[in-house]
C-alpha cells in the first residue's frame, strides 16, 4: 500500500502518502496505522521520519495518538470544523450562540425529513434509545444533554449523506454547555422531549414533511427556551 520514499524531506512525504490514502478511501476514521517500525520498514525510511511524519498528522489533526492502543485515523473534517466553531465561542464573537442556532435551523428540518425517508431499522431504534435516555435523566442535565445530541446526530447519519454528519457535529458539540443550561429553565426538559417524541413518530412513519415541521417546532422551541436561559445566568 505504500511506496518507498526517496527523497530528502522524507517525513513530508509520508505525510503525503497517508493523505492521499485517506482521501481515496483506502484509510477511513477508525483505521489503525501500522506500528511505527513496520511503518518505517513499509515506507523504506528511518523511524525518527516516520515520528515527525505521525507527529504532524497529529497535529492536523488527521491521526489520534492513543498510548498503549496506536495511532488511528480520524474524521478530520469534523474535528477541524469543531476546532473552528469552538475558537469563535472561545473569542466571544457576538452572537455566537443565536448564529449556531440559526444553522441548526436552516439543516435540521431537512435532515429530518431526509431521516424519515432513509431511516433504517437499527438507525430507528438507535432514536428510540436517544429518547429513552432522555426520558431516564430528567434530573440529570449532563446525562439529558448527551442523549440530546445523539438523538440529533442519529437523525444526521440517518440522512444516509455522508457530508451531513460531518456539517452538524461541530454545531451542536459546540451547543453542549447551553444545552445544559437550556435543561435549567422550568419545564425545559419536558417541552424538548414533547418535541422529540413528536420528531421520532414521524421519522417511525416514514412521513418526511410532517418529520420536518416536528423539527421546526422543535427549533422554535429550542430558541424561545434559550432566550429564558439569560434570566436564570445573570
Amino acid at each position: 500500500m505504500y511506496s518507498t520514499i526517496h527523497t530528502s524531506r522524507l517525513y513530508e512525504q509520508i505525510i503525503q502518502q497517508i493523505q492521499s490514502l485517506v482521501m481515496q478511501g483506502v484509510l477511513r476514521p477508525g483505521d489503525r496505522l501500522p506500528s511505527e517500525r513496520e511503518l518505517a520498514e513499509q515506507f523504506g525510511v528511518s523511524r525518527t521520519a516516520v515520528r515527525e511524519a505521525v507527529k504532524a498528522l497529529s497535529e492536523k489533526g488527521l491521526v489520534e495518538i492513543l498510548p498503549g492502543r496506536g495511532t488511528f485515523i480520524t474524521n478530520f473534517t469534523s474535528a477541524m470544523m469543531r476546532d473552528s466553531l469552538d475558537l469563535i465561542v472561545k473569542l466571544g464573537l457576538p452572537n455566537g450562540v443565536a448564529h449556531l442556532n440559526e444553522v441548526r435551523t436552516l439543516l435540521e428540518p431537512g435532515i429530518a425529513a431526509l431521516a424519515a425517508e432513509r431511516i433504517t431499522e437499527a438507525e430507528l431504534h438507535n432514536l428510540e434509545q436517544a429518547v429513552a435516555a432522555m426520558d431516564a435523566a430528567m434530573t440529570d442535565a449532563d446525562a439529558f444533554a448527551e442523549a440530546d445530541l445523539e438523538f440529533h446526530l442519529v437523525l444526521a447519519r440517518a440522512s444516509h449523506n455522508p457530508l451531513i454528519p460531518i456539517l452538524l457535529d461541530p454545531i451542536v458539540d459546540q451547543l453542549r454547555e447551553h444545552r445544559q443550561r437550556i435543561f435549567l429553565v422550568e419545564g425545559g426538559p419536558q417541552r424538548g422531549q414533547y418535541h422529540h417524541r413528536r420528531i421520532l413518530a414521524a421519522v417511525k412513519k416514514r412521513e418526511p414533511a410532517a418529520a420536518r415541521e416536528a423539527m421546526c417546532a422543535h427549533l422554535k422551541q429550542v430558541l424561545t427556551d434559550s432566550e429564558a436561559v439569560s434570566t436564570i445566568t445573570d
